[in-house]
């Protein structure tokens, strides 16, 4: 296949879809790849690095691309342009663009969503969304030790006992366990939250203490959280309330993709954290765990500083890179894997993540959004 790399224009986006050290996956099997002048720059990539690799650098690599790989989704300019079949790859949130989707469907645009990829076992090498938060947890994680006017650590000195740091993390999935394991190694004392009954014990081999309320868990498919109701968000909130006073630092790491991020802690719980106490909230991109939250800025709440986290793997866009780079050449792998462009849609993957194909919205969800629910009453 000719395959396209394009460069992110997306504001706040550093990262690149493949980089120089993966060209060689794609190259080894027949592919030729196109990547746009200045597409790696972000990740601190350079174009002699992608030549070095096999590949070409160009100034407009769609012309012609059979396979277009991006972190964000194409602009809708870039997408007109596409050959007719053409295939995309990218984080695709389709409630957010729902007029790229339209057009992808019309121009007979084949779409595949990076966080549609199912998870199950077969496509861990190609979970995009385990990788970069991955990322996510452990900046989150530093950038709470960078606000905190104070060691993390305990310090024990011929001129005192210096306490270390108490930290709460709200929220253990891959991203929040990353975020305990770094402030585990910075030194902090770290308690941490999930409404789901397994992440107790996940807690706990990261080293930290698991905070368990007496609430029903809340189990949902694919490794996520079920939705909690508001009778249940308030008690979780008054029971929570005293490990969150008590913080130093607060990481909340709740989040799902294609929802609002729960509430989980309120204006008046942050107003009650010690002077120079630091909240990082890693879901504030999707409205924010914290009442208050402003994604991208820091904020005033109380005497606590409110970290808001906006497209927090972009701000470390060399290891994001090179994790996406990977999930998308593996998912690349089964779309072509004798080198020829093979989309079998009864595969349970490429039919999880499709989006748009033959002019058809594949994704249900998304099809009931734009187009209404099937005849009959199906949805």
């Amino acid at each position: 296949m000719r395959v396209a790399v394009v460069r992110e224009t997306r504001e706040a986006e550093a990262r690149v879809a493949l980089v120089p050290e993966l060209v060689a996956k794609l190259t080894a099997v027949g592919h030729t790849v196109a990547v746009e002048t200045g597409a790696g720059l972000g990740a601190l990539a350079d174009d002699a690095a992608y030549a070095e690799a096999g590949a070409s650098v160009v100034d407009d690599p769609l012309a012609d691309a059979e396979l277009v790989l991006s972190v964000q989704p194409l602009d809708r300019e870039a997408a007109r342009r596409l050959p007719e079949h053409a295939v995309t790859v990218s984080f695709l949130p389709t409630a957010l663009e729902t007029d790229l989707v339209r057009d992808l469907r019309d121009l007979g645009i084949t779409s595949l969503a990076m966080e549609l990829v199912p998870r199950i076992s077969r496509a861990q090498s190609m979970d995009a969304l385990s990788s970069q938060s991955l990322v996510a947890g452990y900046r989150c994680a530093v950038v709470c030790a960078g606000l905190l006017r104070r060691f993390f650590p305990l310090n024990m000195t011929a001129a005192g006992t210096v306490p270390p740091a108490e930290v709460v993390v709200l929220g253990a999935g891959v991203a929040g366990l990353q975020a305990i394991a770094t402030a585990k190694r910075l030194g902090a004392v770290v308690k941490a939250y999930d409404v789901r009954a397994a992440a107790a014990e996940e807690i706990r081999s990261m080293g930290a203490q698991a905070i368990e309320l007496d609430l029903p868990t809340l189990e949902g498919a694919g490794g996520y959280a079920r939705e909690m109701g508001e009778e249940r968000a308030r008690l979780q909130r008054e029971l929570l309330a005293p490990y969150v006073a008590n913080a130093d630092g607060l990481i909340t790491t709740a989040a799902v993709p294609g929802r609002t991020a729960p509430v989980l802690v309120t204006r008046a719980m942050v107003e009650q954290m010690r002077p120079g106490s630091v909240v990082v909230d890693l879901a504030a991109d999707s409205g924010g765990n914290v009442e208050g939250v402003v994604a991208g800025e820091v904020v005033r709440i109380g005497q606590a500083q409110v970290w808001g986290g906006r497209n927090v793997p972009a701000q470390m866009p060399g290891p994001a890179s090179r994790l996406y780079a990977q999930n998308v050449v593996n998912l690349v792998a089964l779309l072509a894997p004798e080198g020829e462009l093979v989309l079998d849609l009864d595969d349970e993957i490429l039919a999880g993540a499709c989006v748009t194909h033959a002019g058809v919205i594949r994704h249900e969800p998304t099809r009931v959004l734009l187009e209404g629910p099937a005849e009959g009453g199906g949805a």
